[in-house]
């Protein structure tokens, strides 16, 4: 199992919900390993990097539009860092190495990506992939590409919480479950407990 650092630069304290737009395939599956990280308040799937009226599932599936399937993170950072947060987006949540694709997921809507809200999320997001190519951590160059974020739109209604409300979806038992567990196994600490 590959080793991953805690990020060298974070962003500096701050109190308030926060918020963070990644990309890193089928946002079914990010969703599904984020929302189960401790400190995170919600995730919501959608769609980052093209226009309101490109983003449909129907449209953004073709490939030919400039989004990707993204999710929208709300979280608490006195319990968890956005530098924390990338750290699981790297080493759970998809494969960095891999460019417009995610396993069998082929097309740019797939594509890594890190839709940045300000200059210090920039900052953090470029030092962190810094760190991890000096590190040799993973043996292919990393591809995530980190953007500006216009603007976030929600996906429709059915795809929110997918995971969880399709337990004996077989892509899901296939490509997201395997997700879940590796972080269980990885990060036990970062799992939030059931009440």
């Amino acid at each position: 199992m590959l080793v991953f650092p805690d990020p060298v630069v974070d962003v500096r304290p701050i109190s308030g919900k926060q918020t963070a737009v990644l990309a890193g395939g089928c946002f079914w599956c990010t969703e599904a390993v984020f929302e189960i990280v401790e400190g995170v308040e919600s995730v919501i799937s959608g769609y980052a990097g093209d226009s309101k009226e490109t983003a449909k599932y129907d449209i953004v599936s073709t490939g030919r539009t400039g989004h990707a399937e993204s999710i929208l993170i709300t979280y608490d950072p006195a319990r968890i860092s956005y530098g924390q947060l990338l750290k699981i987006f790297f080493s759970v949540a998809h494969d960095p190495t891999t460019l417009n694709r995610q396993g069998a997921d082929v097309g740019s809507q797939y594509r890594s990506a890190i839709f940045y809200a300000d200059e210090e999320q920039k900052r953090v997001a470029e030092a962190y992939i810094k760190q991890l190519n000096a590190a040799g951590v993973f043996t292919r160059p990393i591809v995530t590409q980190v953007v500006p974020l216009d603007k976030f739109y929600t996906a429709e209604d059915y795809h929110q919480n997918y995971a969880v409300q399709n337990r004996s979806n077989s892509y899901i038992v296939r490509v997201s479950d395997p997700k879940v567990a590796k972080l269980k196994k990885m990060y036990p600490g970062c799992v939030r407990k059931r009440k």
